[in-house]
């Protein structure tokens, strides 16, 4: 991953409300939700919701796909893993094992 792309995705998780979409696409996997489900569980109206979603799929962290009438988002799993990767590669003097979250690091 590239420097611009890795700043990228962390501005567009450097914002409470995208922040907080990101982490309940997380957690519903691949199965994701639609824009009134992300709605209706974070209170976000859906306005606001739509900008919030839209930075977050330019940033490559969530994707969406049309299922029926519903535009349904989740986790752009590839986009996160990259990022996650590019924080962790040089981590514990080129030991990235040791960044694993259950072990600690450092």
């Amino acid at each position: 991953m590239e420097t611009e792309d890795a700043i990228k995705k962390l501005n567009a998780l450097a914002q409470e409300t995208r922040l907080e979409v990101f982490r309940l696409l997380a957690r519903h996997g691949e199965q994701g939700l639609s824009a009134g489900e992300i709605s209706e569980q974070t209170t976000i109206q859906p306005n606001t919701l739509s900008f919030h979603l839209k930075e977050l799929t330019q940033a490559g962290l969530i994707r969406s796909e049309r299922q029926g009438r519903s535009i349904i988002y989740s986790l752009e799993i590839s986009g996160m893993s990259s990022l996650v990767h590019f924080l962790t590669e040089d981590c514990c003097q080129g030991r990235p094992e040791l960044c694993n979250p259950n072990k600690g690091c450092c």
